[in-house]
């Protein structure tokens, strides 16, 4: 079946390596030490060398894109998959060294980017799009909310990933309107309510579902 999306998957690939070309363009101009981490407040707390930011980055990126690929298409229910989620494992990645290359790129050269309104802003827009794909994601190993009730019972899977889809989409709302105040904190409270909300509405369908069948034997 990855025979069929060989091209798609050698033009992704060529687009996360994309800012190594940048990079080799702009080597001059850029200094021996790049940003690599910030912290809540917008501000640089870690570094890479030059060559570790134009080429080790995007290497290691596109090996995780590799790797997420090859599982996507490696799963015993792969035919589960929807042509839209599968546009989903193409281009996350890609997108995601683009955009992180970029941002790094231009604060080494000098320019004002404020991180701490740009990540609420992409994490939100992100999870906003995996949210409403969410609800179209059948029952698979790969992709999705994969905890044991949902793996054991198809019904728990397709109302938790409607639940979970309503969910997502609300909280990458909430963080892109704060990334209008510049907050970054305000990811991981965040993105731990769209991770243990959905588990715990999973959890309860399967409660019900225990009860229901205890009490008719």
């Amino acid at each position: 079946m990855i025979s069929k999306h060989w091209k798609l998957l050698t033009f992704t690939s060529l687009v996360i390596v994309l800012p190594m070309v940048a990079g080799l363009l702009l080597w001059n101009q850029l200094p021996d030490q790049l940003p690599s981490h910030w912290n809540g407040a917008g501000e640089i707390d870690g570094w890479f060398s030059k060559t570790m930011s134009v080429f080790g980055t995007p290497l290691f990126l596109l090996v995780v894109h590799w790797l997420a690929v090859i599982a996507t298409f490696s799963d015993p229910k792969k035919n589960h998959h929807s042509d839209k989620i599968l546009q989903l494992v193409f281009w996350m990645i890609p997108l995601l060294s683009v955009g992180i290359h970029a941002v790094i790129y231009m604060t080494a050269l000098g320019k004002k980017v404020n991180v701490s309104t740009l990540v609420p802003a992409f994490m939100g827009f992100l999870f906003i799009i995996i949210g409403n794909y969410l609800p179209k994601c059948k029952q698979n190993y790969t992709i999705g909310i994969k905890i044991p009730w949902t793996l054991d019972s198809e019904a728990n899977w397709n109302k938790t990933h409607r639940f979970a889809g309503k969910v997502w989409v609300i909280c990458g709302m909430i963080m892109v309107v704060l990334s209008f105040f510049g907050d970054a904190k305000s990811v991981l409270p965040v993105a731990l309510v769209m991770v243990l909300v959905p588990v715990g509405y999973s959890y309860l369908l399967y409660r019900k579902e225990t009860t229901n069948k205890e009490v008719l034997h």
